[in-house]
């Protein structure tokens, strides 16, 4: 093989049948969620916008400001997209294997039940934010779909799509109305205790699935991911390198213009009517999807030369990313211990920025984990026993 042939082929990492670039992302995708949830447990702090508090100096203003901008709304729907994409390489391999299409059908069922379990044991026991009992859902919803033709994959998607648009404006718009807007008060407090926050998490979770699929556009990032394992833009990104660049651009483009009148809301340079208000946070919710797959295309471009310019960064991070789900489990059982009332509760005497911060330190603290299990080759526990509940094995 030539130089240029071997610049040019799929990258892999230690001779697996991954590639690099989902990796990448779900590792870069980790950073960006810790700091998107960090702000949930600064439980004695005023209001804010959604889920984060206002800031109480300038350096608090630049981190709401960037959080709001370039995190919120914008590492969701990476994540889904990913997810997406996830089930529908698996199915693909499986297939290509020789493996049975009702064998598949039923090894997904399982994922998606086991997923709903370990987001309710996630979510009631460990007390963190949940997104892995909508992925487990969302998986009993859109099986049938993996097994369906690019056509009728566009179709749904299209339809979704076309449903969201009405269904995220409208709830948000008697959200914000109803609720005063800005004065949105964080839901932990003081008094928490953890049985308390067990028995109100038990009763919660079914609704913090429902409302994670109608006030944001969950599914349609997972749809979208799964149509675009189709068109093997992360599998052999080296072929569609122009096509990546337009949607990086055009994605932050349209990702930032979108954030940026909740951004200066974020640090009270704009207090808008209700109204506006509502209009800003419908903007940055739905632009956020652009925000998120621009992230998605930015490191598909940066693994197509990883190995040669990168290669430390695209190691660490991919060794994350192989193991997300034990990091994101990891992750947020560390922001619940640190940060949350029931247990060190920090979170009373850190700001925005000291959020901002820890959230890094535990990404990173993750990243090194990751890279200590990677250089002995062994899984991570959550994502091992995932797969030995999924095929038995």
């Amino acid at each position: 093989m030539t130089k240029k042939e071997k610049l040019n082929s799929p990258l892999k990492l230690n001779d697996t049948d991954r590639n690099l670039a989902p990796d990448l992302g779900r590792g870069f995708m980790l950073l960006l969620i810790v700091i998107a949830h960090a702000p949930f447990y600064l439980y004695t702090a005023g209001p804010g916008i959604i889920s984060r508090p206002f800031g109480e100096s300038l350096i608090d203003h630049i981190v709401n400001f960037i959080g709001v901008l370039f995190v919120d709304s914008r590492s969701f729907p990476m994540f889904a997209a990913l997810f997406g994409y996830g089930l529908a390489f698996m199915v693909k391999k499986r297939t290509e294997k020789g493996v049975a299409e009702e064998l598949i059908k039923k090894s997904l069922r399982r994922r998606s039940w086991f997923l709903l379990l370990f987001g309710f044991i996630h979510f009631v026991f460990i007390g963190g934010a949940d997104i892995l009992g909508l992925y487990g859902f969302s998986g009993l919803l859109i099986s049938w779909l993996l097994f369906s033709s690019g056509k009728i994959q566009l179709r749904t998607l299209i339809i979704v799509g076309v449903a969201y648009f009405i269904i995220i404006p409208v709830s948000w718009f008697m959200l914000i109305m109803t609720s005063g807007g800005a004065s949105m008060q964080v839901g932990l407090t003081a008094e928490h205790t953890y049985f308390g926050l067990v028995i109100e998490h038990t009763m919660a979770f079914p609704f913090v699935i429902l409302v994670q699929l109608s006030m944001y556009p969950m599914l349609l990032a997972i749809l979208i991911g799964v149509w675009v394992a189709g068109k093997q833009w992360l599998d052999q990104p080296y072929r569609f390198r122009q096509t990546l660049k337009r949607i990086a651009i055009w994605g932050l483009m349209i990702s930032v213009v979108g954030g940026f009148p909740l951004a200066l809301v974020s640090v009270q340079l704009w207090e808008p009517s209700l109204e506006v208000l509502s209009l800003s946070v419908i903007l940055h919710i739905i632009t956020g999807l652009a925000g998120g797959f621009a992230y998605t295309a930015i490191i598909a471009l940066i693994s197509i030369n990883a190995r040669n310019k990168i290669p430390k960064t695209a190691w660490f991070l991919s060794a994350v990313g192989k193991r997300s789900l034990t990091f994101y489990l990891y992750q947020e059982a560390l922001l619940v211990v640190l940060l949350s009332p029931v247990a060190f509760g920090l979170g009373s005497e850190f700001d925005a920025t000291g959020v901002f911060i820890l959230a890094i330190l535990i990404w990173i603290s993750g990243v090194l984990l990751a890279s200590w299990l990677e250089n002995r080759k062994w899984p991570g526990p959550a994502d091992a026993l995932l797969r030995r509940l999924i095929y038995r094995k």
